[in-house]
């Protein structure tokens, strides 16, 4: 009887062990474990199955791009990184291509000075804005990655526009939400505003938006509020033509605007810096007429 008793105590504890085994080996492992020969984590090939492939000392390297069957090698964690774009204009450079570089900015209202074909700080400012704008490294050189941008999003400048003379802004592409009724069509991406009646572009004007400590929200609004000769009560300064749509913001001429182009930032105001524009816009838009603010 007392062998009979043992021998059960012995099957018990070695049925014990057994379970105590396997569930280790569904939980992950460490290198060093693995290093050891410890059992390997659920799905993968085990030593008795796998002949040609040796097990790799970490079980969260992708070999996923390997033909299979080779071996992964040392050390390939990760992935290798990506070589950096090729830097093809930056701050002190000169000639034709700065001059295009800075035409091309202008289309799209980020440089506001006559082309030089000098790469200075106003160019560095704008490239940096440009970037950041567009999810880009705000390095403020201009790189093969941000040049190719720039192009999709510009034409070829002529020799009016290489010259100061004039600027050729692309046309901005209308939000759907403006297609109907009467509204203050505003895009962040062209930073234009178009007064669209039923549809129809009646004019269009450049604006300046908020900074990133305050910017311009964006959405569907109405006017409920106009004020010819606003002054803010909050930082003193004049708001003429203002038109409100979003608690304090407005769409509202800017003489600091039209001094310093884009090298200042609104307060959250939709700022216009062409006077004569945004005091027939003014005249034009009546109480509750929408206002739609998008990318």
């Amino acid at each position: 009887m007392r062998r009979n008793h043992q021998s059960t105590l012995i099957a018990r504890t070695l049925a014990a062990a057994a379970v105590i085994a396997v569930a280790v080996g569904c939980s992950p492992q460490s290198s060093k474990a693995a290093d050891a020969g410890a059992p390997a984590t659920p799905g993968s090939p085990s030593p008795a199955s796998s002949s040609s492939a040796p097990a790799s000392s970490s079980p969260s390297a992708s070999t996923d791009d390997k033909p299979a069957g080779s071996p992964a090698p040392a050390g390939s964690a990760t992935t290798a990184a990506k070589p950096a774009p090729k830097v093809l204009m930056s701050n002190g450079a000169k000639g034709d291509q700065v001059k295009e570089l800075q035409a091309r900015l202008a289309q799209i209202g980020w440089f506001d000075d006559t082309p030089t074909g000098t790469y200075g700080a106003a160019t560095t400012a704008a490239v940096q804005g440009f970037q950041g704008k567009r999810g880009l490294a705000e390095t403020g050189t201009t790189d093969s990655v941000t040049w190719d941008r720039l192009v999709a999003m510009t034409t070829k400048p002529t020799a009016e526009e290489l010259a100061g003379q004039t600027v050729n802004k692309p046309a901005a592409k209308l939000d759907p939400r403006c297609m109907t009724g009467r509204v203050m069509c505003i895009s962040k991406t062209s930073r234009t505003l178009s007064w669209v009646v039923n549809g129809k572009v009646q004019s269009t004007m450049d604006v300046r938006f908020g900074s990133q400590y305050t910017p311009t929200r964006e959405g569907v609004f109405k006017v409920f509020e106009k004020s010819r000769n606003h002054v803010s009560t909050i930082y003193h300064t004049a708001m003429p033509y203002a038109m409100f749509f979003s608690g304090g913001q407005a769409v509202h001429y800017s003489s600091d605007f039209a001094a310093r182009g884009y090298n200042g930032a609104s307060h959250g105001c939709v700022n216009v810096r062409d006077k004569g524009k945004i005091a027939a816009l003014f005249d034009a838009v009546h109480i509750g007429d929408k206002v739609v603010v998008y990318w």
